[in-house]
């Protein structure tokens, strides 16, 4: 069974930087579907980055061209980098998988397309 565990949330001010990191433990990295969620409290889980293949991903426009998704199947991980922060993307950051068995990714934003999930990082920015 795949196994997830993010990390690298803190505190920030608006505008700064933070990256986290998702390592992928219990199966090849490569058999999985991934994804980056958020949730803040009173609102449902969002889906912001959903990988297609090693070089394409879709990204909610409340993301878009300030989030980039990765991930290396040599360290089984993936990562967001996360640029320009606002205090609206304040939330609990999660990443998902689910196997592929149709042999592609649709970089489904869904979260009932996923079925398992790390325990989250915390992001707060501040204004």
């Amino acid at each position: 069974q795949v196994r997830l565990a993010e990390s690298g949330g803190d505190s920030v001010e608006s505008g700064g930087s933070l990256r986290l990191s998702c390592p992928v433990s219990g199966a090849p990295l490569g058999r999985y579907c991934m994804a980056w969620f958020r949730q803040s409290p009173g609102n449902e889980r969002e889906g912001i980055a959903g990988a297609i293949n090693y070089r394409t991903t879709k990204y909610s426009e409340s993301v878009e061209g300030r989030f980039t998704y990765s991930q290396s199947n040599a360290e089984s991980a993936l990562y967001l980098q996360m640029t320009d922060l606002k205090p609206e993307d304040t939330a609990m950051y999660f990443c998902a998988a689910v196997e592929n068995i149709r042999g592609s990714c649709s970089g489904s934003l869904r979260k009932y397309d996923y079925d398992v999930w790390g325990q989250g990082t915390q992001v707060t920015v501040s204004s």
